[in-house]
């Protein structure tokens, strides 16, 4: 662990995967599903780790992985993570998506260390379209509750655009690729290809 100041990490897991046509955390990259490869790599530099999942998955999930049920009181991402925040208030998040395959310590630990905790979060992106990946972003606790008001407000449920229009650090990693996501049958089959599992 290299910070522990109340970082807690969290696998977003509870998505349907339509695009890709089956469980985008269930799928194996790296020798085991990739939900659990990323619960291992942030388990490594957070003080506490967490998978979020729908209710229906819960029996999927090995009891040795904490996990918050989604509450479903918001529609998308924000759903995983705002349960989240309701559990643990005054926790920051470091969040993943279960879609990104090449994901690793390095650049968690480089995000971490760029962490602007007067920021409203601190995102990895992409010099050639930086925007900020909300989807592999710290989220501070002050963050979660602007946004759970900003939703409430009917302001859209997109992570992205609340970040656009916040006070959002961004972080370029060393190793571009980490961003790259695996959404669709095409996508994955480029990453297996590019990890040699083709």
């Amino acid at each position: 662990m290299i910070l522990a100041d109340r970082l807690y990490g969290l696998v977003l897991s509870g998505g349907k995967s339509t695009r890709m046509g089956k469980d985008k955390g269930r799928i194996i990259y790296h020798k085991r599903p990739h939900r659990e490869h990323l619960y291992h790599l942030l388990d490594t530099v957070c003080e506490r780790t967490f998978v979020s999942i729908r209710p229906e998955q819960k029996e999927e999930i090995p009891a040795r992985f904490n996990r918050i049920l989604d509450q479903d009181h918001h529609g998308g991402p924000f759903n995983g993570i705002l349960s989240a925040h309701m559990r643990f208030p005054t926790a920051a998040w470091l969040v993943l998506a279960c879609d990104l395959p090449f994901m690793d310590t390095d650049a968690l630990e480089q995000l971490i260390l760029a962490r602007d905790t007067m920021a409203m979060a601190t995102a990895l992106t992409l010099k050639e379209d930086p925007l900020p990946e909300p989807m592999c972003a710290i989220w501070e606790p002050k963050a979660l509750d602007v946004a759970q008001n900003y939703l409430n407000r009917g302001n859209g449920s997109s992570p992205r655009k609340f970040l656009i229009h916040s006070n959002c650090r961004l972080v370029f990693p060393k190793n571009p690729q980490v961003l790259m996501n695996a959404n669709s049958q095409e996508e994955y089959t480029a990453a297996m290809e590019k990890l040699g599992g083709l």
